[in-house]
């Protein structure tokens, strides 16, 4: 499996992180010498993805300033693309505008999750399926993480926030793989739902909890491999950590 295409979703201001998102997009809070947003460009392109659609909203010509800096730091053409709804829109809406760019085999990405090179590198192995989610394992799951229900051979059955439990044994990280007829049936299963009247606020995940159900969505463990969601004051520190110990390897060095 080869992909080559991202789509990293970054409409949002990130208004819990406030007073430090008061006038600078969530992706562009620094850690260690790169923004969130290039640290994830770096762990794309050490996968040989070289073609970045970064969908903006909130002080969106502060990322597109950025995206070109970026482009000139890795060679990735990191390119942007403006919800102009992004204020009254969520993630769904911000996937039906990007709906043009899923044209081939793509991975999406929120924009506020750090990931390593090795995450997207078994994701790229592992998309076997049309789809394909990447999901850890801990010992327990509390009310605001993206739960999953997959069976034995890693087929899932159910995904959000609200499942029980017991019915719960993952957790999206909210990155996944669209491979093959994947980009179709995503696509279309987004612009469904956005032609009813709560479809700006939907997340994209409940497309794939309603995919799930009528065609097989597959599943790839990182299980004890290192990433960071930023969305909230502690993982601020927690992502600070993390990518102090990766700018000590020198990783993602030119």
């Amino acid at each position: 499996m080869s992909i080559k295409k991202a789509i990293i979703l970054s409409a949002g201001q990130g208004s819990r992180l406030l007073p430090l998102t008061r006038d600078l997009p969530k992706c562009l809070i620094e850690f260690n010498g790169r923004s969130l947003l290039g640290w994830q460009v770096a762990a794309l392109v050490a996968n040989g993805i070289k073609d970045i659609v970064v969908v903006t909203g909130f002080r969106t010509e502060r990322v597109e300033d950025h995206a070109l800096e970026l482009y000139r730091d890795t060679g990735a053409r990191v390119r942007t693309l403006f919800n102009p709804f992004f204020q009254v829109a969520d993630n769904l809406g911000t996937c039906w505008i990007a709906r043009a760019e899923m044209d081939r085999d793509f991975i999406i990405l929120n924009g506020d999750t750090i990931v390593s090179d090795e995450i997207v590198a078994r994701l790229i192995a592992g998309a076997v399926d049309p789809i394909t989610v990447t999901v850890d394992v801990k010992d327990s799951y509390d009310d605001d993480d993206m739960k999953v229900t997959r069976d034995a051979e890693g087929r899932l059955h159910a995904i959000g926030k609200r499942l029980l439990p017991p019915d719960t044994d993952a957790e999206s990280i909210g990155m996944l793989a669209f491979a093959g007829d994947g980009p179709a049936i995503f696509r279309n299963q987004v612009d469904q739902m956005m032609r009813t009247p709560d479809g700006v606020e939907r997340w994209y995940l409940r497309a794939i909890d309603i995919i799930a159900k009528g065609n097989r969505v597959g599943t790839v463990s990182i299980e004890g491999l290192e990433w960071q969601e930023v969305d909230f004051p502690g993982d601020v520190e927690a992502a600070d950590a993390l990518t102090a110990r990766w700018a000590a390897e020198k990783r993602y060095a030119k």
